[in-house]
């Protein structure tokens, strides 16, 4: 389903341009001509983002900002402006606005800053299912949080595992939260009053293997990185008939342990007919900002500390970065940011000047964009002398000939 764009501006021909070029890049927009006219969409329930004109008769677009974030703070809300006015931009942003862009904007600028928009608003609400979710729903609900198709996915056949009460391998690289996942499945089945041991397999003794066997009896028994059990060990569980449920987890493919003659087949034969695997992070990107949420509300409940906001850039950081140590390095990120020593948290708060700097040179970009590079047309859009231009262009790196087209 198209994401749909709320477009709010007086001039038909420029909301008729702009849900044109929206259209063409799958998008679906909604046009309309003023404040009353969008009013009834502007829900918490609504699914997509807002793009407004600061300048309209009656209601503005700073009353469409002010209005919306007092329905839902993670609505995103763009501005559009019709001069190169970088003090009204920064106020803007100050505001609470995702972005601004000037018009006329070239339909790359336009679509890509509602693409981000979208992505944000995705995250937000993704979120705010899973808290749900979390409140009424099972450990799996509760427990294994993310909203991408295959995390829905990994839950499904969580419970279908748990439903069987039999043996079973999880499966996925270091940090995925296998544990986690071997938890959850003895919750649904057992419930919690069936006791819940958990034992690292490497230096794991037979002695130790005996008495692991002895403590889960009526309930579960987890093996992390089964792969790292000595022979004799690995033995002793195959063979092993006591009334409990065996959970194993590794980050190696066991069959091919199996197939070196490195791993014991009984055991794996015993494991691997109800096996779960865990995805990595990079596989579900759409998951990330929903797991950071979660281990950032875990931590300020733990620490007592106040919860930090995550602006939208902070999660796009997030969702430019692979984790390898997929939800356990996620989850070290989320502390850090919530002590405030985060190299995320140290970007988060700009100064005046700063926004000024950003707001000054994402107008320079458009204005260069939409001439082709031509320094003549952009000082005369921008009302700015050449030498100023070009002072200003060289403060932000930016060249004029990287935008001509012939």
């Amino acid at each position: 389903m198209n994401t749909p764009v709320l477009i709010i501006d007086d001039d038909a021909d420029v909301r008729d341009a702009l849900g044109q070029t929206l259209a063409l890049r799958d998008f679906a927009p909604i046009v309309c001509s003023s404040f009353v006219a969008a009013k009834d969409y502007i829900v918490r329930s609504f699914a997509g983002i807002i793009v407004t004109d600061i300048r309209m008769p009656g209601r503005d677009g700073y009353h469409v900002l002010d209005y919306t974030r007092s329905i839902d703070p993670d609505l995103p809300v763009i501005l559009l402006t019709g001069e190169a006015d970088v003090p009204k931009a920064v106020q803007a942003i100050q505001l609470g606005a995702f972005g601004f862009l000037e018009k006329p904007c070239a339909a790359d600028v336009l679509c890509g800053e509602v693409a981000r928009a979208v992505a944000h608003r995705r995250a937000a609400l993704n979120l705010r299912a899973h808290r749900a979710a979390q409140e009424a729903g099972d450990a799996a609900a509760r427990m294994l949080a993310g909203a991408s198709v295959q995390s829905m996915a990994m839950r499904h056949q969580v419970r279908r595992v748990a439903a069987t009460k039999g043996d079973a391998l999880i499966t996925g690289e270091l940090g995925v939260g296998t544990s986690r996942v071997a938890e959850v499945i003895h919750l649904l089945a057992a419930g919690s009053d069936a006791p819940f041991v958990k034992r690292v397999s490497g230096g794991l003794s037979e002695a130790d293997a005996h008495k692991a066997i002895e403590a889960a009896k009526g309930g579960s028994l987890f093996l992390d990185e089964v792969w790292a059990l000595n022979h004799a060990t690995q033995a002793i569980f195959a063979e092993t008939t006591a009334p409990m449920r065996l959970i194993v987890a590794s980050s190696r493919d066991l069959r091919a342990e199996v197939a070196g003659g490195h791993f014991n087949s009984e055991l794996f034969y015993r494991t691997e007919l109800l096996s779960v695997h865990i995805p990595p992070l990079r596989e579900r990107k759409d998951d990330i900002p929903v797991l950071f949420q979660h281990y950032l509300d875990q931590a300020c409940e733990q620490g007592g500390l106040a919860r930090p906001d995550v602006p939208p850039h902070v999660i796009a950081r997030l969702m430019a970065d692979d984790w390898a140590g997929n939800a356990r390095a996620l989850q070290s990120a989320a502390m850090r940011y919530a002590l405030g020593v985060s190299d995320l948290a140290a970007g988060d708060v700009m100064g005046l000047s700063d926004q000024m700097a950003q707001v000054e040179r994402s107008l320079l970009d458009q204005a260069l964009q939409r001439h082709a590079g031509r320094a003549v047309h952009v000082a005369e859009t921008l009302k700015l002398p050449r030498k100023t231009l070009y002072d200003k262009l060289a403060k932000h790196g930016l060249r004029p000939e990287d935008y001509r087209t012939d």
